[in-house]
């Protein structure tokens, strides 16, 4: 897939980590957990956690005589991401993807090859790229062998644990073109492929669960230069900022092995977060070494249109409309970003709708609405809160502390506020207040009124600060501010 001239620009707009003549090349693959009740092909328990080897069955243990059969509603969620990707869905043929490993008690992994469900489509970053998606294929995920020794690797360990919890768990693995050209762009793929993930439904997207799981194909090439040469796989990456260290750990690496006159190796390498760097796992085996053929106990899957279309019908608005839809109100594209990270972009759309100030309303989202159960708020509330804020009713400090008991209780924010006794405070009294403590700090003052920029700014905190400890909170900072100037501008 070609870029388009906004999608080159926003690659190059990255800063270049490397030395000058060189650019990464960067493909990236998304392994998700979906959001099933059973595994992909038994009806073992897909469930995170519970004691080792105890969601199995005799199907994911691969024991003679079993067979498969196909989780219906994965196939819904694989094909309902794919629409979400703007990829073409058709019919795919399962595969199995031989190899010897304790974490696949069969000796092989039921996948898709050349026929996989989802192919070509496409996803808009929020920065203005487009990352181009090869495929999206449906598979089973492996158990988790335990290597119990040093350095968790298996070539120095004592002995290794498995647990089949795992085996068998639906997956859909999203493949990128190798298009991405730097860390931030790679890690702002993944956040919006996440966000996603969640609205639709498919996946919980917990990368410290193991649910959703980042491999990055990095090589570089000489900048400008249209060839793609030797990568590397760099596995166990299970957070953003692993990912966008191991990419430029592992690019920086390709770059000095070919100034060196060397060159590096196709192969697997292993992220260690600690030491800050990949570390060599095996040859990267090519297509042709896991044997691949049509899988003889599953028949082909070939959704019908009408299927397709009631599918795609029950998508929700997806992260960038939803972004739209707020920045349309007055937000800041950062703020409705936040905003929908969250899930409380509904909330806060409501809130605005309802006549409350856009952005004092994206202010508590980003600093006072990061706990449980923040979703459940009454829109109207909150409107009203915000409301009181503005009008001068309660400060700023007293409109954190009813926003988070009505959290906690449902209740109105007037309750609330009648409750504690939170009233406005008198002007004269406030400007009383401030003219005092003007006189008992000369030294204070004469720097907020001298100084500047940053010298008032970090006065006008100290006058700020002493005027709230004074009144337990219940003191405008806003309207000290504007006291505060007025008396400097005499």
């Amino acid at each position: 897939m070609s870029q388009t001239r906004t999608e080159t620009e926003s690659a190059s707009s990255e800063p270049n980590l490397l030395p000058e003549g060189w650019e990464m090349v960067i493909g990236l693959e998304v392994h998700a957990e979906l959001a099933t009740q059973t595994k992909m092909f038994s009806p073992a328990r897909n469930q995170f956690g519970g004691d080792p080897n105890t969601n199995v069955h005799p199907v994911c243990l691969g024991l003679p005589g079993t067979l498969p059969v196909v989780n219906e509603k994965a196939v819904e969620h694989s094909i309902r991401i794919g629409l979400a990707l703007n990829c073409t869905v058709q019919r795919c043929i399962w595969a199995r993807k031989n190899y010897f490993y304790p974490d696949m008690p069969k000796d092989y992994q039921i996948s898709q090859y050349d026929k996989p469900l989802n192919v070509d489509g496409w996803l808009d970053l929020p920065g203005g790229s487009r990352v181009g998606i090869e495929r999206a294929h449906m598979e089973e995920d492996t158990g988790k062998s335990t290597h119990v020794g040093v350095s968790g690797r298996i070539h120095d360990a004592g002995y290794s644990l498995v647990d089949y919890n795992r085996a068998g768990v639906p997956l859909i693995e999203i493949v990128t073109r190798p298009e991405i050209r730097g860390p931030e762009q790679a890690k702002e793929y993944v956040e919006e492929l996440r966000s996603i993930l969640v609205t639709i439904g498919a996946s919980d997207g917990k990368m410290e669960e193991g649910s959703l799981r980042v491999d990055a194909n990095v090589s570089v090439r000489p900048t400008g230069a249209d060839e793609l040469r030797t990568r590397c796989e760099v596995k166990n990456v299970n957070s953003l900022r692993s990912l966008g260290r191991a990419i430029i750990y592992e690019a920086r690496r390709h770059v000095d092995l070919y100034e060196a006159g060397d060159s590096p190796r196709q192969e697997t390498r292993h992220w260690d977060e600690e030491a800050g760097r990949s570390r060599p796992g095996r040859s990267k085996e090519e297509a042709e070494d896991y044997r691949y053929f049509a899988d003889p106990d599953l028949v082909p899957i070939d959704p019908s249109a009408e299927w397709i279309a009631e599918i795609a019908a029950s998508i929700p608005a997806l992260p960038k409309e939803r972004r739209d839809a707020l920045i349309g109100k007055g937000a800041s594209a950062e703020a409705a970003a936040m905003a929908v990270g969250r899930q409380l972009d509904a909330l806060a759309l409501a809130a605005i709708e309802a006549g409350a100030d856009a952005d004092r309303v994206l202010t508590h989202v980003a600093n006072n609405l990061a706990v449980d159960g923040a979703q459940n708020l009454d829109a109207g509330h909150l409107a009203e809160l915000v409301k009181m804020e503005t009008d001068g009713a309660l400060t700023a400090t007293q409109a954190k502390q009813v926003l988070a008991e009505m959290v906690e209780t449902g209740s109105a924010p007037g309750a609330v506020a009648a409750a504690h006794g939170f009233e406005a405070m008198d002007t004269g009294e406030l400007e009383t207040l401030v003219d005092q403590l003007i006189a008992d700090s000369p030294e204070e003052w004469e720097r907020f009124v001298a100084g500047d920029d940053k010298a008032r700014h970090k006065m006008q905190g100290f006058f700020t600060g002493q005027i709230m400890k004074a009144t337990k909170g219940q003191a405008d900072g806003k309207a000290v501010n504007q006291l505060l100037n007025q008396r400097a501008s005499r």
